[in-house]
């Protein structure tokens, strides 16, 4: 069974790209996806979050909702809004957001080979959100949301996808967060037989983004591989829908914290502690860490460095992430709160909202204390998912993000 194979996509007819682009599902909530669809009767949001075509209130794991989500599809389709190509192909993606541009490719990724950890992942997932996106794929007979899948280093791979991008875009749309997206249709069989040659000389594919999305592709391929006659492995749900990216060009921004108090200490006894294992360097601006093992806090209006020293580093590709030398050195010793998952005396602000957002929160009053990580790179990613481990949650930001409604891949 070959890594990743074409699809034949549902898509935007022609011209209309810029009504149905939609950012994901699970960045925007309830009110925010209705603000963002107003005026807006092909946006995707309608399909991805249709819970804003019922009544404010509504449940959105309510049964109605997946209903609604299903009667939208159906009707752009019939509208011919969205369209489905005759025939499997790739589909070329670039991302332009800034300065910043990465090119990959949509697919249909191997179940199987997920399933094996030859995609390998690196997060927990939880139950709730893999059944919600379950019902959301049954309901829909379609996966509109892919998951984001990372490359090891392979020139020959860039090369191909290089030429998949030659001449003009089939579609090219600014979203209105201003990140450009643009999708060339690969429909040279050729170049669709090299590139899934060339990739399944791959040793592993990494899960970025989008582990329920993943995980919930495999429950379902395994619930239709019980109910099918005679499967052969090459139907359309064992093959879920991705968009794959060499990891050199992927994007992680920071992941920062938040502390609502400081576990009883006064804010000098607070820097007292943390100077017992950090040396704490007061700053006249905003810290922004240059490198691993350094943190900017903000406390009281007053932003400081903290270096944990070298020799406090550990070798584990865990142990050693940002993430969990802060956690590790000081936020579960010194702040008391040793299961960020379900402790709600921390939060977690996105890299994109900037450091302001951190000196917002403090001088506002809801928290006490900030810290700015250095990002996790894309080497960590995978050095966890090769060993086997996971990452500490809200690990990784990735910047841009992929938008929804431009490649669809409906089952059989």
């Amino acid at each position: 069974m070959a890594l990743i194979r074409p699809i034949a996509g549902l898509r935007p007819a022609a011209g209309q790209a810029e009504e149905v682009v939609a950012p994901p599902y699970d960045v925007l909530d309830s009110e925010e996806a209705r603000e963002r669809a107003a005026g807006r009767p092909w946006s995707f949001l309608h399909i991805s979050k249709p819970e804003i075509d019922l009544p404010q209130g509504t449940d959105p794991y309510a049964d109605e909702v997946y209903a609604k989500a299903a009667e939208n599809l159906e009707r752009m389709k019939e509208e011919g809004v969205l369209v489905c190509d005759e025939g499997a192909r790739y589909y070329a993606y670039r991302i332009t957001m800034g300065e910043h541009v990465q090119t990959g490719l949509v697919v249909g990724a191997s179940v199987a080979a997920y399933d094996d950890n030859r995609i390998r992942r690196h997060e927990y997932t939880r139950p709730a959100k893999e059944d919600d996106r379950v019902r959301q794929i049954e309901a829909l007979n379609a996966e509109t949301g892919p998951a984001l899948l990372a490359y090891p280093t392979a020139p020959d791979v860039d090369a191909l996808i290089a030429e998949a991008v030659r001449g003009e875009p089939d579609m090219d749309v600014t979203a209105d967060d201003g990140v450009r997206h643009q999708v060339w249709i690969v429909a040279d069989a050729d170049l669709n037989r090299r590139i899934t040659k060339a990739f399944d000389a791959f040793p592993a594919l990494y899960v970025a983004d989008g582990h329920h999305r993943s995980a919930a592709a495999s429950r379902l391929a395994a619930k239709r591989r019980e109910q099918a006659a005679n499967p052969t492995g090459e139907e359309s749900y064992e093959y879920f829908l991705a968009v794959v990216f060499p990891h050199h060009e992927m994007q992680i921004l920071d992941y920062n914290r938040v502390a609502q108090d400081l576990n009883g200490l006064s804010p000098q006894a607070f820097l007292d502690r943390v100077g017992e294992t950090f040396p704490v360097e007061p700053a006249e601006e905003q810290v922004r860490p240059q490198q691993s093992g350094e943190f900017g806090m903000y406390l009281k209006g007053d932003w400081y460095r903290l270096t944990l020293p070298a020799n406090l580093v550990p070798s584990d590709p865990v142990a050693r992430l940002d993430v969990s030398l802060l956690a590790d050195y000081l936020i579960e010793p010194i702040l008391g709160i040793s299961d960020p998952r379900t402790d709600d005396r921390i939060d977690f602000v996105g890299g994109i909202r900037g450091l302001g957002e951190l000196e917002h929160r403090v001088d506002s009053g809801e928290m006490a204390v900030a810290f700015a990580l250095h990002p996790t790179s894309m080497e960590d990613l995978m050095a966890v998912a090769e060993a086997g481990e996971v990452m500490p949650p809200k690990s990784t930001w990735f910047e841009p993000k992929l938008a929804d409604g431009l490649v669809s891949h409906v089952l059989d």
